[in-house]
Order: structure tokens, then C-alpha cells, then sequence
């Protein structure tokens, strides 16, 4: 019985202590699946707002029926009647259409988290919660470190800004689903197992089979606050050494390149040439590799590298965007995507517009020169400036063009902020959207 109580007071401080950490007023969108570790969360959340008497802080539910398996519309309804039961307001969000036949569950995730911000619309919250646990973070540590990202760069934030626009929030990071499924069952509350947690297909389930005989030890540490460190000694790097001149090309003077020895100016040198690459994850190990040996070399030359041209010459080192396999981009009016991974292209005209790669220099060229860059990668790097023309008869193009931050715009994990909004700056961006919960810079800045 002390052994329960022990538990349940874990779970309850826990969430006690999250709640404390709240600019206010908030209010609180959790992701319920019905699974053990998402029922916790909000009826741990419930219990302290309720014990606490928080007028300022409120919560409301959402679940995301993926309609991949029979009986997930009941397991949906049944959650909608629990919060119910506690007062809660809730709504279901489905995935329809066609699922693909490979890589479900990314997809699966990918629709997960876009139909959950759609949820903070309708409900108005502040946020999104999930029950994320101290299990889901060992697996994730795993998994990536054998893929070769190694143990600094493994582990899920207990903040991650979604989009742009959300912050996800994970509060349970640091508890087990043993204490949580133990807090729910001296609640007398039940609570659906996911039969794909236990299918071997998926790399997840196999992970959790090897992890379940393992000790912590076999594990990589992960160390959130040192990842955020890193981020504010390569932020501190980028802002006295990298230059970005028309979004189109990241400069670096040859002297800093040659000092770039350690692991946080090289981490932020390869973050801008994902972001000129257009691409969402960094460069493989073996193609860093690769880089760093023909940086190290200290000779003038040229290395292409996930769509990215490292141009090395006596006055510095240039990226840019090699000029090939550059998309062709049509928006209706009043449309928006995303051209090459580099821009989002709004078309805010009345007629039909097409972006594609400017081809022949032109006035890019010009502006790339005049900003004191050598003519030949003026030349190079304005081949793959985005082109507008309209594509109806007596309407003019007219779009807003604004440079993509590939590798945080979709999700932006709260230990690379800072490097994340120096980033944006050196691309003309505003700030990313700061967390609700208040203490957030103040930690990563310690």
C-alpha cells in the first residue's frame, strides 16, 4: 500500500509541478488515445487543477482515430464518454481517405499531429499535452542512436514547437508507464492496449522487446540540458560568422571555416546546409564525413553534398543550392506551399502562378554581386532563385515569398531553440513562437 501511494504521489506532483509551470492563462489541449499513459496524463492533470482550484488554467481532450483497425470509432467514443465524466471537453478527429501501403506509421504520426493542431482551433487552446513516458524515451534514444545519430542528438524534447504554431508538451518524460498504469488502477480506471504495440513489424515493438531485459545502463544517457548548450554556443557561432545574402546563399570567412574544430560550430554549419539544401534532416554520417575531410583539406575547390554546393575559396566558404532537380510549383489564388524546401510561396493574386527555377542568373545575379559575393557563385546560386510568372492571360504574378527553415519549421525541438531563432534571423524570419510554459529560455540560457 505505501508502495501505491508512493506511485500515485509521482504521478500527481508530476503533474502538479507542470501545471505550476504555466504562463496563465492556458488552456490545455491533451492527445488521449485511450492507452494507459494518455488516460494518466489527463486525469492526473484534472486531478491537480481540481485539488488546486486554478480557475486560469483549463484542459480539453482530443482523439485521433487513424481508422487503421476495426473498433477504433468505439475506443474513440469510449474516450469521448470519460471525458464526459470528468467535465471535460472533447472531440474526435478521424483520419479518412486512403493510408499508404509503406511507412504507415511515420504517416500515421505525420496525420496525427495535423489533425491535432486542427483540434486546437476548434477548442482554443493554448497547447497540445501528451503522455509521452520515461519507456518512449528509452526506445527513441535506441533506435537513433542506431541509426547513427548518436546519444547527443537522440532523445525527445519535453517541448517541441509544431508547425510554426503549437507547442507539444511532454510531462511524463521522467515517469515509467508502470507507475502511471499503477496510478490508474488505484483510480479504478481502465484502459485500451493498442494491438499494434505488440506487432513485430514495426522497428518501435522490436526496440521494446530488446529494452525489456536491458538495463538503463545499456542506454546512451540522454542529456537534454547539454543539447541545449550546444544550441547556445552554435547560435553564439553563427552570429559572428555566417552571412546569408538573398536566402539563396550562406557564407562563411575562410578563417572561421578553418577553426570550425569542434562539434557545436560543425553542428551549426551543417544545420544552414540543410537549410540551403531545402531538406528536413541533416547530411548522413558517412556524407559528414565525407565534408569535414574536404573542410579540413583547407584547399579551394568545390563538393556537392544533399543538394548543397560547398564552395571553397581564399576570401571563404559559400553554400548554395546545387542548380539541378529544381521543382516546378503551380498555386491557384490564394493558395500556399512549399517550393524546393527552401520557400513557402503564398500566391496572393487572382490568377493561376508557376515557380520555378530562375535558369539564367539575371537580377539575382546582380543583387549577389553587389552584396560582395565572387561573380561565379553569384552565378551558380542565382540558377536556383525561385521564379514567378502568371500562368493566366492579363493577370500579373504576384506571390509572397518567405525562406523555409526545413529542419524546425515542421517540428523544433525546445533544446534548439535558440540556435533555431538565430537561424531564422540570418534568413530574415522573425522569432519562433515562444512556449507557454515560462521557464523555458531561462533553462536552455543557464
Amino acid at each position: 500500500m505505501a508502495a501505491e501511494t508512493q506511485v500515485n504521489l509521482a504521478v500527481l506532483e508530476t503533474a502538479k509541478r507542470f501545471l505550476s509551470s504555466f504562463n496563465r492563462p492556458a488552456r490545455l489541449l491533451v492527445a488521449v488515445s485511450g492507452g494507459s499513459d494518455s488516460k494518466g496524463l489527463l486525469l492526473a492533470l484534472n486531478r491537480m487543477i481540481e485539488a488546486t482550484g486554478n480557475a486560469d488554467l483549463s484542459l480539453a481532450a482530443c482523439t485521433v482515430d487513424h481508422a487503421l483497425r476495426p473498433g477504433s470509432a468505439d475506443e474513440a467514443e469510449a474516450v469521448a464518454g470519460f471525458c464526459a465524466s470528468l467535465g471535460i471537453a472533447h472531440v474526435t478527429k478521424r483520419w479518412d481517405g486512403p493510408k499508404p501501403s509503406a511507412g504507415i506509421q511515420a504517416a500515421a504520426r505525420e496525420k496525427r499531429y495535423q489533425l491535432l493542431a486542427s483540434a486546437v482551433d476548434d477548442l482554443g487552446a493554448t497547447c497540445i499535452v501528451t503522455g509521452h513516458t520515461l519507456d518512449d524515451q528509452r526506445e527513441t534514444i535506441l533506435m537513433r542512436s542506431e541509426r547513427g545519430q548518436g546519444p547527443g542528438g537522440a532523445g525527445m524534447a519535453d517541448e517541441t514547437l509544431y508547425d510554426r504554431r503549437f507547442w507539444v508538451l511532454r510531462p511524463f518524460l521522467g515517469l515509467r508507464r508502470a507507475d502511471i498504469r499503477a496510478f490508474l488502477t488505484a483510480e479504478g480506471v481502465g484502459w485500451f492496449d493498442d494491438p499494434s504495440n505488440v506487432n513485430m513489424r514495426f522497428e518501435r515493438v522490436r526496440t521494446r522487446e530488446r529494452l525489456a531485459d536491458a538495463d538503463d545502463e545499456a542506454v546512451a544517457t540522454w542529456d537534454a540540458a547539454f543539447r541545449a548548450r550546444s544550441s547556445v554556443r552554435a547560435a553564439a557561432w553563427l552570429e559572428l560568422h555566417a552571412r546569408v545574402h538573398e536566402s539563396l546563399v550562406v557564407s562563411v570567412a575562410d578563417a572561421a571555416v578553418a577553426g570550425c574544430v569542434d562539434a557545436d560550430c560543425r553542428r551549426a554549419l551543417l544545420a544552414m546546409a540543410t537549410v540551403v539544401g531545402g531538406r528536413t534532416h541533416p547530411l548522413a554520417a558517412d556524407t559528414v564525413t565525407r565534408l569535414v575531410a574536404f573542410l579540413e583539406r583547407g584547399e579551394p575547390g568545390r563538393l556537392t553534398a544533399g543538394r548543397v554546393v560547398f564552395d571553397r575559396r581564399a576570401t571563404g566558404l559559400y553554400l548554395y543550392r546545387e542548380a539541378r532537380d529544381l521543382p516546378l510549383l503551380v498555386l491557384r489564388p490564394g493558395a500556399t506551399g512549399i517550393w524546393d524546401g527552401r520557400f513557402t510561396v503564398g500566391n496572393v493574386g487572382n490568377g493561376m502562378v508557376q515557380i520555378s527555377a530562375a535558369g539564367d542568373g539575371g537580377l539575382q545575379q546582380e543583387r549577389l554581386i553587389a552584396a560582395g559575393l565572387p561573380p561565379g557563385v553569384a552565378k551558380r546560386a542565382s540558377f536556383s532563385a525561385p521564379h514567378v510568372v502568371s500562368t493566366d492571360d492579363n493577370c500579373i504574378a504576384e506571390a509572397h515569398i518567405e525562406p523555409r527553415i526545413g529542419p524546425y519549421d515542421t517540428f523544433l525541438p525546445g533544446f534548439d531553440l535558440i540556435m533555431a531563432d538565430m537561424i531564422a534571423g540570418l534568413f530574415g524570419r522573425q522569432p519562433y513562437v515562444r512556449s507557454p510554459v515560462h521557464d523555458l529560455l531561462t533553462e536552455m540560457e543557464r
